[in-house]
């Protein structure tokens, strides 16, 4: 029988409760700076506090999403490159709220590791400040989970849960209405979407991840497909408050266009995108070229140059977009709701710049 002295720990099983601190450390300065009115941008309690009424709502309903980053944190891995998918992480949570008009309010976040690296992991709880500041959430907590002989040796895994807030009056989708406007508002590449197919391409041409990038060559291939998702709530909930004529917003994921529009517009409408209005980044030009994807497959797998969809009302269109470039957006007219009293809801015309 094994007596107490030769006894096994905790540790000695994988998990290290000291390395679990030590990230708590190294993350608190990252989180104060999170802080808003609401939240105290405080972690180390069993559960985060938020209080609503401090937050300025009259008429509040909460709306919650939760996502993560796909196989785009394979590259961060394989890169060692960590403080930027936390942005990502962030970005893919919040950019659905704004879309129902609602104000992100804080962010929990969750961590999965086979084996806990305090400075691995604090770079991308960082990385998660980062977007909690560009939404203006509070970083309320979250979770690390080590968990070995699950993940392999160096592997992560992220969730991100986001609750923000909106006055019962102001909630998206209002008023949707053939003749209006559509504008799309630019990526700043491809997000979190798509990676399992940008990583098989990087695959069959055998470049290493610190190899400059052939579509963009002063970064390497890491750098530049590591760039992160665009957060889009600051500008839209300035222009929100600026004018009333936009009538929807659709964030651009997983699905693109054929199956994320269709989502904010009533039954019996569709959309009319103009695909030659699109400024598409080269790092699309480069995943289509080298991989041989179909212009179809491009726009259900990627933004190609789009994240963020606003339908502005038909009379209201010059007003919406002069709100957008207040808040230093650059709307480009991409399309137009149209009526669709069958299955096809969104009908693309010409073709992208690939």
């Amino acid at each position: 029988m094994q007596n107490k002295a030769e006894g096994l720990t905790y540790a000695q099983a994988g998990v290290d409760i000291d390395a679990g601190n030590r990230l708590v450390d190294l993350i608190r300065p990252a989180v104060r700076m999170t802080r808003r009115p609401g939240a105290d941008g405080e972690i180390g309690g069993f559960g985060g506090l938020f209080d609503l009424k401090a937050a300025g709502f009259d008429d509040p309903l909460l709306v919650a999403a939760n996502d993560g980053v796909g196989t785009k944190v394979k590259i961060a891995i394989e890169s060692g490159l960590h403080d930027t998918i936390g942005v990502d992480l962030v970005a893919m949570c919040v950019n659905d709220l704004i879309v129902q008009g609602a104000e992100p309010l804080f962010f929990l976040d969750y961590y999965a590791t086979g084996k806990l690296e305090p400075e691995a992991a604090a770079a991308v709880v960082k990385g998660i400040a980062d977007g909690c500041l560009a939404a203006g959430c509070a970083l309320l907590g979250g979770e690390t989970a080590e968990m070995p002989g699950l993940y392999s040796k160096g592997d992560y895994d992220l969730a991100g849960f986001a609750v923000g807030a909106v006055d019962r009056s102001e909630l998206l989708p209002r008023r949707v209405s053939v003749g209006d406007v559509i504008f799309g508002l630019p990526s700043s590449g491809a997000h979190s979407n798509g990676f399992s197919l940008v990583r098989e391409i990087v695959r069959t041409t055998g470049l290493a991840w610190n190899s400059p990038a052939p579509f963009e060559p002063s970064r390497t291939l890491a750098q530049a497909l590591l760039e992160p998702t665009r957060i889009y709530v600051k500008p839209l909930l300035a222009a929100l408050k600026a004018t009333a004529e936009i009538a929807a917003l659709a964030h651009i994921t997983g699905g693109g266009y054929p199956d994320n529009l269709p989502r904010v517009l009533p039954k019996g409408l569709g959309a009319r995108i103009d695909l030659s209005a699109f400024p598409v980044p080269p790092v699309f030009k480069w995943i289509a070229r080298r991989g041989g994807v179909a212009q179809e497959e491009m726009l259900r797998t990627f933004n190609c140059g789009i994240g963020m969809i606003v339908v502005a009302s038909s009379d209201g269109a010059d007003e919406v977009e002069k709100a957008l470039l207040a808040a230093s957006e650059l709307p480009i007219r991409i399309g137009e709701i149209i009526a669709a009293p069958k299955d096809e809801r969104v009908v693309m015309q010409g073709t992208l710049g690939l």
